[in-house]
């Protein structure tokens, strides 16, 4: 039976957490990456986070960002290797405490928004990234997409890589997301569901001008900011199980 690890990024409010968005979620999903304060969440949230992960048996992840909380994470900034080296360790040290205190610990790191994709091409930065996860825990895997400079860095330092495709986002020509904001960038629910069974079962996917890819994946992604996230994740979830594969998590 072919297997997917199905991922997706948690913990995103502030102050009154979502409790009712994140609590539908999670029993469709096998890893959670969980925002660590920087783009998102905040020590109650993140607390509250990993103990329903916990509930639901789902792996851990930290979701760090760059200091962008105005811009929830999806603006580019300038930072130095050192700098980023700090914000790393510094995000996986407080996901970390609740995961701890929850009786779990963390299976793997994931970059988000501008972060990721400024590690996908900068090698400087992905090597300070992987540094950091590292020296804190070798034993993390890191996600990100294939041909990233992370995964390389990752390769390097010998952590574990995972690579990762999106269910919820349409593709380019060139194997790249289309940018948010443009038509097909973000797909409905019946699409994400097909492509995230064409990807796990058939390592494809049809890109926006219909062309079919070659894209293999260790782990589907689902974004947790979505209206829709809870019908998405289940019919996601529904789609691979229908197709025959096993959703669990890739660190397990």
């Amino acid at each position: 039976m072919k297997r997917i690890d199905l991922n997706c990024d948690m913990g995103e409010s502030f102050g009154v957490w979502n409790m009712g968005q994140d609590a539908q979620v999670m029993p469709w999903i096998s890893s959670a990456n969980i925002a660590c304060g920087m783009h998102a969440g905040d020590p109650a949230t993140m607390q509250r986070t990993v103990a329903l992960a916990v509930q639901h048996g789902v792996a851990i992840g930290a979701h760090v960002s760059l200091p962008d909380l105005q811009g929830f994470g999806r603006r580019a900034m300038a930072i130095s290797a050192a700098d980023l080296h700090a914000l790393v360790l510094y995000q996986l040290g407080a996901l970390a405490g609740f995961a701890h205190a929850a009786g779990a610990r963390l299976r793997h790191v994931k970059a988000h928004g501008a972060l990721y994709h400024q590690t996908t091409g900068d090698a400087a930065l992905a090597q300070a990234f992987t540094r950091a996860v590292r020296d804190f825990d070798a034993q993390l895997a890191v996600v990100a997409q294939s041909g990233s400079a992370l995964l390389d860095a990752a390769q390097t330092l010998h952590l574990r890589g995972l690579r990762e495709a999106f269910a919820d986002r349409g593709y380019d020509n060139d194997g790249k997301l289309l940018a948010r904001g443009t038509p097909g960038a973000l797909l409905e629910t019946a699409q994400a569901a097909a492509q995230a069974v064409m990807i796990a079962a058939h390592d494809a996917v049809v890109e926006h001008h219909g062309a079919r890819l070659t894209l293999t994946a260790d782990t589907l992604c689902l974004h947790g900011d979505r209206d829709d996230a809870a019908m998405l994740a289940q019919a996601v979830r529904d789609a691979l199980t229908a197709a025959g594969i096993d959703v669990q998590a890739a660190t397990s």
